[in-house]
């Protein structure tokens, strides 16, 4: 269960969660915006690659909420959440909700794929070779649209269940009970409050 702390709130994201999620946000911004100077670009996919794999480690390692046995979950519990979220009934989660789970996912593959590519791209062996130039822009461009897939989600999750997310990713801190929400944690029956689980 998450940590209860002051003002009843829970922590959720933890300090490596929260650093990793802000710093590869700045670099993806840099890289993306970037192709010159050079370093810039080439020093933010530097950055960004150690602390992807890092992150894989962690949802292995870390905390509850920064497991993938927290977030990743099946298609049929995936497809539910869509259509409670199409029909605006969708349950809070503390941690990451099904549809969260999977762009966590989709966004740690294509950072892997943006930044290995970049890294190849500058090796003698495969300085100048057009597939891997090509598949280092094309994975650039299709993490761009996930980052903006992620942060409408943000936006909706916000929304819908009146709570600010972006709050919670800067201090780590959710409240523990929205009053009137239905809620949900990993594996558990939606009901109101938080699950002991």
């Amino acid at each position: 269960m998450a940590r209860s702390t002051a003002a009843g709130e829970v922590r959720v994201w933890d300090p490596f969660v929260r650093i990793f999620h802000w710093t590869v946000a700045a670099c993806v911004a840099t890289a993306g915006v970037t192709t010159e100077p050079r370093w810039l670009h080439e020093g933010a996919g530097y950055i960004v690659l150690p602390l992807v794999l890092a992150r894989i480690a962690w949802g292995f390692v870390g905390p509850r909420h920064a497991r993938f046995t927290d977030f990743v979950r099946g298609p049929s519990s995936i497809a539910g959440y869509l259509r409670a979220l199409r029909g605006g009934r969708a349950p809070r989660y503390i941690g990451h909700n099904p549809a969260g789970g999977v762009m966590v996912v989709a966004l740690l593959a294509m950072l892997v794929l943006v930044a290995s590519t970049g890294a190849l791209s500058e090796t003698d062996r495969f300085f100048g070779v057009q597939w891997v130039s090509d598949l280092h822009a094309a994975a650039g461009n299709l993490l761009l649209w996930l980052v903006g897939f992620h942060i409408a989600g943000a936006v909706i999750s916000s929304v819908l269940h009146g709570e600010n997310l972006v709050r919670a990713m800067v201090t780590g801190r959710k409240p523990a009970v929205l009053p009137g929400k239905v809620q949900q944690e990993a594996g558990a029956a939606a009901g109101p409050g938080l699950n002991p689980r």
